[in-house]
């Protein structure tokens, strides 16, 4: 069987190397490409020197020649690294696995056209376990749909720049859809002095980042004389590493389409998937 040829975008940082050690270690992947910026220390290097090895893949910058021949580009980067990323896919016919958080409504919309495309796999969390939390809060929502106050907790470490993660987004767009509410009109995200009581309506997210948290998420909801917790807590990347090499293969018989960690495990529901961030 021929392996997957996989271009890793962002090859030095944090998921980099979980994505890195992930495909070296896979029967039915190859490293076709290993990508940074053009300001990288690391351009010129083999990629496998991140991981404690060598693969005979140099790190680059060239886009065009790291995508050509390849299947599927793996993006944990930036926003705007991946609308980058994307018109290049495109023009080569490369699939994405995208696990980059903090777009905004355009860049989304733009994603979903290219899908038109390409196949993709968009997901705030790539995790196999996390995404079945997100089919556990669509099954709490309906049996705690009345009564209860839904507050989300989410703890990610210092270097995280978009708040609330990606993953909390995406757990309230499960919850808020399943309530049939508007996640852009209900959500709240910071309390502060006087603030009233507690609209029931709303779905509440907190915020914690410091030292080397991975990904800590906590759906809380409370009743009167009671409250259930829905948590998952990520101890290595390696999780989330697994999860989009577990997409890409899925995306080897898909031409064109978007779709998400839930359409990957078989979980989608009947009334739709989990919003991407």
């Amino acid at each position: 069987m021929e392996k997957i040829k996989t271009v890793i975008a962002g090859c030095s940082g944090r998921m980099g190397k979980a994505l890195l050690e992930g495909i070296l270690q896979s029967a039915d992947l190859t490293l076709h490409a290993a990508l940074e910026h053009a300001s990288s220390l690391h351009l010129g290097k083999d990629a496998g020197e991140l991981v404690g090895g060598a693969c005979g893949v140099k790190i680059t910058a060239g886009l065009d020649e790291a995508l050509q021949g390849a299947d599927i580009l793996i993006d944990f980067t930036r926003p705007e690294g991946t609308m980058l990323h994307l018109e290049r896919c495109i023009k080569y016919g490369v699939s994405m696995v995208i696990g980059t958080t903090g777009f905004s409504a355009e860049q989304k919309s733009r994603l979903n056209a290219a899908s038109k495309q390409i196949g993709m796999v968009f997901s705030p969390n790539m995790g196999v376990g996390v995404n079945l939390v997100f089919k556990l809060l669509e099954m709490a929502s309906k049996v705690l749909s009345h009564g209860y106050d839904i507050e989300i907790i989410e703890a990610h470490h210092r270097h995280k720049v978009d708040a609330p993660s990606g993953t909390a987004l995406g757990m309230g767009e499960v919850i808020a859809r399943t309530l049939g509410r508007d996640l852009g009109q209900c959500a709240v995200y910071g309390r502060e002095g006087v603030t009233g009581e507690r609209d029931p309506s709303t779905i509440g997210f907190a915020t914690v980042r410091g030292g080397d948290i991975v990904g800590d998420h906590t759906v809380l909801f409370a009743g009167i004389g009671e409250r259930i917790e829905i948590t998952h807590k990520a101890s290595s990347r390696a999780t989330f590493a697994l999860g989009a090499l577990r997409a890409a293969r899925f995306l080897q018989e898909k031409s064109a389409g978007m779709f998400d960690m839930q359409d990957v495990l078989g979980l989608k529901s009947a009334n739709g998937s989990v919003e991407r961030d």
